[in-house]
């Protein structure tokens, strides 16, 4: 699975705003986000859809961001995890 191109990330634009208001993430490269000095999440295209890797603990977990209510699931995973 490869990680997402830049058509992908602009169908992901609205989460990607959101993403970017959390104060303790930052945005290394479009859509790959950074917690402190670790890789926290990115995006990865496939032909079955898009997907979040988000580090939960000390691995990723993989979760589909195709729809709307996905990508607020997704979303509030991150705010619940990155106080």
């Amino acid at each position: 699975m490869k990680h997402a191109g830049t058509c992908a990330l602009d169908g992901l634009e609205p989460i990607l705003r959101e993403l970017r208001c959390i104060s303790t993430l930052r945005e290394k490269s479009r859509g790959v986000f950074y917690r402190r000095s670790k890789a926290f999440l990115h995006f990865h295209e496939d032909p079955s859809g898009l997907y979040a890797d988000v580090r939960v603990g000390n691995e990723f977990d993989r979760y589909p961001v195709n729809s709307r209510a996905q990508q607020e699931f997704v979303l509030n995973l991150v705010k619940k995890n990155c106080p």
